[in-house]
C-alpha cells in the first residue's frame, strides 16, 4: 500500500505554506488533442486525417507536442533548480529526476520499436505480404540485423511512426542545463536556442542515422527551438506571467498569418505564387530552412505557423473556458497520461496499418478503426488515472495542506 507523503504542517504563528498552483487545463486538453491527431495521422488512408492540423497549417501535431513538452518540463522540474532549491538540496536533486524521465522515454521507445517489428513481421506472415518487411524503415532490420539492432539500441536506426520519442529523450537529457539558463537569463536561453536552430539549418547539423545514410527525421538540434520556447513559456507561467504578453497588434498579425497559410494551402494559384517566390529566394542564396517546408530542420514557415497558432489560441478566453469544461474532460484525461497514451496509440496505429494493408475492406475499416483506437486510448488513460492516489485537502491549524489519500482504486 502506498504510504502518505510526509509534509510539514503549519501551526499558528508560522508561515503558511504556499498555495498549490492550479493545473492549467489548456496544457492537458491540447496535449490530448495533439495525441489524437498524431494517432489519426499514423493510420494512413482513413478519412479523419483530412481533419487534422497538418491539412490547415504548415505544421502538424508534432510541433505542438514539442512546445507543450517543453512547457510541461519547465512546470514539472524548474522548481528543483531554482537558486534556493539548489542551495538547500543540491544541484543533482533537480537534475536526476529529469534524467530519469529521459531514460523512461528511451525505454518506451525501445518497447514500441520491438512491438513495431513484431506487428509488421506477423502481418507479413498472416497476410502473405512480404512487402510489409520493407516498410517503415524495416528493411535494414532483416537485411542487416547486426548493424541495425545496434542502431536501434543507440537510437540511430529509427522506424517510421516510432521516431518522435528519441528526440524528446535527448532534449530532456539537456533540459537541466536549459532550465538553469532559462531561470538565470530567459533571453539568453531564447537566443541560444535560435542560434543552434540557425546553425543546424545552415550546416545541416544532425545526429547520425546508422546504418542508413542521413540523419534523424526529428532532428533534436533543430527541434530544440520549439522545446525551448515551450520551456520559456512554462517558466513564465510559474512566475504568474506570460512569456509573450497579450498584444492586440500581435494577435491580429498572428491570426492574419494563420489565414494566409490557409489560403496558401487551399488556393492553388495563390500557393503557387508564394512557392515560386520562396524558390527564387533559395536560388538567390537564402538558406533552405528559411525558404522550404522541411520538417527535419523545422523550416521557418512551419515554425512561424505553429507559434502564430499557439499565440492566437492562448489569447482567447473562450479557449480557456472550453479546455476547463466538461466537454473537454476526455482530452484532459488523455493529456494527463501523455506517455502511456502515446505508446498505446502508436502500437494500435501500427496494428491498424497492417490490418488495413491485408484486408480488402480497408476502405470501410478506415471509418471504423480510428474511432475504435481513440476509445482504446481513453480506456487506457482512465485505467491509469483511476490507479492514482486521490489528493485530498487536510485542514491544519495554519491552513490547508494537501496530502495524498491512502486509499487506492483497485
Amino acid at each position: 500500500m502506498q504510504q502518505p507523503e510526509h509534509k510539514l504542517v503549519s501551526f499558528p504563528g508560522t508561515k503558511t505554506p504556499p498555495a498549490r498552483r492550479p493545473r492549467d487545463a489548456r496544457i492537458d486538453a491540447f496535449r490530448g488533442l495533439a495525441l489524437i491527431m498524431i494517432f489519426i495521422d499514423h493510420v494512413p488512408g482513413n478519412p479523419y486525417e483530412y481533419l487534422t492540423i497538418r491539412n490547415f497549417t504548415h505544421s502538424d501535431a508534432a510541433e505542438a507536442f514539442f512546445i507543450m513538452s517543453g512547457l510541461a518540463a519547465a512546470l514539472a522540474y524548474s522548481g528543483r533548480l531554482t537558486p534556493e532549491a539548489r542551495a538547500e538540496h543540491g544541484l543533482m536533486n533537480g537534475v536526476l529526476p529529469v534524467w530519469k524521465r529521459s531514460w523512461t522515454l528511451y525505454l518506451a521507445h525501445i518497447f514500441m520499436t520491438i512491438w513495431a517489428i513484431a506487428i509488421f513481421s506477423a502481418g507479413a506472415g498472416i497476410y502473405n505480404l512480404p512487402e510489409l518487411l520493407e516498410t517503415i524503415n524495416l528493411r535494414q532490420v532483416f537485411a542487416n540485423p547486426e548493424e541495425s539492432l545496434f542502431g536501434i539500441a543507440a537510437l540511430t536506426h529509427q522506424l517510421g511512426y516510432v521516431n518522435i520519442l528519441p528526440a524528446y529523450s535527448v532534449l530532456l537529457f539537456f533540459a537541466p542545463a536549459m532550465l538553469l539558463l532559462g531561470l538565470w537569463k530567459p533571453k539568453a536561453l531564447l537566443w541560444t536556442a535560435l542560434a543552434i536552430w540557425m546553425a543546424a539549418g545552415l550546416w545541416r547539423l544532425n545526429l547520425p542515422n546508422f546504418p542508413n545514410p542521413g540523419g534523424w527525421f526529428f532532428n533534436p538540434i533543430s527541434w530544440e527551438l520549439l522545446f525551448a520556447i515551450g520551456m520559456l513559456t512554462g517558466l513564465a507561467m510559474r512566475r504568474g506571467e506570460r512569456f509573450v504578453p497579450v498584444s492586440r497588434p500581435l494577435f491580429w498579425a498572428s491570426l492574419g498569418f494563420c489565414g494566409l497559410v490557409v489560403a496558401w494551402k487551399f488556393i492553388p494559384e495563390f500557393g503557387a505564387v508564394i512557392n515560386h517566390q520562396m524558390a527564387r529566394l533559395y536560388q538567390a542564396g537564402i538558406p533552405f530552412h528559411l525558404t522550404t517546408h522541411d520538417k527535419t530542420f523545422v523550416a521557418l514557415p512551419r515554425l512561424l505557423n505553429i507559434l502564430a497558432l499557439a499565440y492566437v489560441l492562448s489569447c482567447l478566453p473562450a479557449v480557456t473556458r472550453f479546455c476547463a469544461s466538461k466537454a473537454a474532460a476526455p482530452l484532459r484525461l488523455l493529456g494527463q497520461q501523455g506517455l502511456l497514451v502515446f505508446c498505446t496509440g502508436t502500437i494500435v496505429a501500427l496494428a491498424f496499418q497492417v490490418i488495413m494493408a491485408g484486408n480488402p475492406l480497408s476502405a470501410w475499416m478506415g471509418w471504423g478503426l480510428p474511432p475504435l483506437g481513440v476509445v482504446i486510448m481513453l480506456v487506457i488513460a482512465w485505467m491509469a488515472q483511476s490507479r492514482k492516489p486521490v489528493r485530498r485537502e487536510i485542514q491544519s491549524p495554519g491552513g490547508l495542506v494537501a496530502k495524498p489519500d491512502q486509499r487506492r482504486v483497485s
